[in-house]
């Protein structure tokens, strides 16, 4: 086995502060919509609203976890690099290989979430088909 070294954590960085900045921006986008369907189902009492809401909700709950998950893997990147640093290699490799292990369950996380992201706009998309066959 090749030795770790400082730069090899390091190079994960720049790729998990984009992933964080992502899972964010997802967070912050349905966080928005659900403030308005919240709004207009106070207004309608629409059960299909309701629906679109716990959606978001798993969603929501989802990208949670993917944040938290990411955050968690670069935290042991920087472990490893502080193990590194006071030449405990064989706990760094470790500490290493958990981080790629949290990155790794963060991201299967965001394909669930791209999952069930999709059969919502499926949904959607097959209720204005079903609309335009009826007009």
């Amino acid at each position: 086995m090749e030795q770790l070294t400082l730069t090899t954590p390091a190079l994960l960085f720049s790729a998990i502060s984009l992933i964080m900045l992502a899972y964010t921006n997802r967070f912050l986008a349905y966080a928005s919509v659900i403030r308005n369907l919240h709004d207009k189902y106070l207004k309608e009492k629409d059960d299909s609203l309701l629906r679109q809401i716990n959606n978001l909700k798993l969603r929501l709950n989802l990208t949670r976890w993917m944040q938290i998950f990411g955050i968690t893997s670069l935290l042991f990147c920087v472990l490893t690099m502080f193990l590194i640093y006071v030449k405990l290699n064989s706990l760094a490799v470790w500490a290493f290989g958990l981080g790629l292990i949290l990155l790794l369950i963060s991201l299967l996380l965001l394909i669930r979430e791209i999952q069930i992201s999709s059969e919502a706009l499926q949904h959607h998309i097959a209720d204005i088909e079903e609309y335009l066959k009826g007009n």
